[in-house]
């Protein structure tokens, strides 16, 4: 959103010599007083004159004069020596209709059935099996009906199973379009647990496709909309901004993701819809929100530029394609080296080594201790995934080992995860 700046008038005060070569006289009434008060006059008829037909200066005079005066697109903002100076919010509101009416064409509503089969009632010699439906959002990233959205809006959730309901893949999804009724069968083409994306497509050409924003450069502050469809209300939008940068996040499932922020309002359904700027581009897909007793406006979004590959390769390979080393690791510490005898107290200690596996291949053995990757320090699993994670399938990575408190350097090329 694009920020107004009042700027003031500025303007030169010129000065000139009297026209008037007027003498000073220590006799006459008429000279001494009637001329210099006639002269008085008429010069500051001039002055007067002479401001008021200069546009600068007649804005500048009346404007300096602050204003207590309410308008119909104005709010209080602040007071200041008494005075209530006013904010225009009619380019707020402009901005939000803009955004709004950019982004709204390329979202979509989404409807899935499931199967849910009741052992329970089996057990009593009933119909054990019924219906479950559950909505959400996407976003379409192509003209010819590829969209995006979240991996728990299409996927059957383990929280919904237990030991008595088991619920299946989903066994119908269809897409709404904005503006348009009907119902557009969908099919699943990719989806992704860890990064919680998948994409669906429909058989639809000439659609509306979401324009993409660079979410690396987002700033604390900033205007932010979230457009979705919340419990069955289609093409909702709220307004906020964004709380939060690079946010780590755990979700109910142990999960760990680095997220948007934001205060706009995220509701059940908006999942997979997008949260966009002022200019309607997307920064990120809604996926989470915190809520409990004294939590209000703590929504979450997945930065858009860290979804781009995971799309493409869900479109071409219908799954992600990742590295893997092939060790089962722990995290060390001072008490377990302590109580395990272990020369270190930072570091990964392998546990085991998979058969077949890029470690294997390399030498690594159960015992050795990884202590740095690719010349960074590594102290914890999730130091070694993060740099393992930003490398492809195929790429070589260098480790530096502890064994047998000998330092030893060790190349492997990352194999693909099982």
């Amino acid at each position: 959103m694009e920020e107004n700046e009042n700027k003031k008038s500025s303007f030169k005060t010129v000065t000139s010599s009297n026209p008037y070569n007027v003498k000073k006289t220590n006799s006459g009434f008429g000279k001494s007083v009637v001329l210099p008060f006639c002269s008085g006059v008429l010069g500051c008829a001039v002055v007067v004159g002479t401001c008021f037909g200069v546009p600068s200066i007649r804005s500048y005079l009346f404007n300096s004069v602050p204003s207590i005066s309410s308008t119909k697109n104005s709010s209080q903002s602040s007071k200041v020596d008494g005075y209530v100076s006013q904010v225009n919010l009619t380019n707020y509101s402009e901005t939000a209709v803009y955004a709004a009416n950019k982004i709204l064409p390329s979202i979509v509503g989404i409807e899935i059935e499931y199967t849910v089969n009741n052992s329970l009632m089996e057990m009593f010699g009933r119909s054990s099996t019924s219906t479950a439906t559950a909505s959400g959002s996407g976003i379409i990233i192509s003209e010819d009906g590829y969209i995006l959205t979240n991996n728990h809006v299409v996927a059957s959730s383990s929280e919904a199973s237990d030991s008595y309901y088991q619920v299946s893949e989903a066994t119908k999804l269809t897409v709404t379009l904005f503006n348009d009724d009907t119902k557009y069968d969908a099919k699943i083409i990719g989806k992704d647990e860890q990064t919680d994306l998948a994409v669906i497509k429909i058989e639809k050409t000439g659609l509306s496709k979401a324009e993409f924003a660079d979410s690396d450069s987002i700033k604390v502050g900033e205007f932010a909309m979230a457009v979705g469809n919340p419990i069955g209300m289609n093409s909702s939008v709220t307004c906020g901004i964004v709380s939060a940068t690079n946010r780590e996040v755990t979700d109910s499932d142990g999960k760990q993701y680095t997220l948007i922020q934001t205060d706009a309002a995220i509701n059940s359904g908006n999942s997979g819809g997008a949260l966009v700027n002022s200019e309607g581009k997307v920064i990120g897909i809604n996926t989470l929100k915190v809520s409990g007793t004294g939590i209000e406006g703590m929504g979450f979004a997945i930065p858009i530029n860290s979804t781009t590959d995971v799309t493409s390769q869900l479109i071409q390979y219908s799954k992600v394609k990742r590295p893997y080393i092939g060790i089962t690791g722990i995290d060390l510490s001072e008490s377990l080296s302590n109580k395990y005898s272990i020369p270190l107290n930072e570091g990964v200690y392998v546990k085991s080594v998979e058969d077949f596996s890029s470690a294997e291949k390399a030498g690594l053995k159960s015992g050795d201790i990884i202590i740095e990757a690719d010349g960074s320090k590594v102290t914890k699993m999730d130091d070694l995934n993060k740099i393992k994670n930003s490398h492809k399938v195929g790429d070589e990575m260098k480790l530096k080992i502890n064994r047998d408190n000998q330092e030893k350097e060790v190349t492997l090329t990352l194999g693909e995860q099982p």
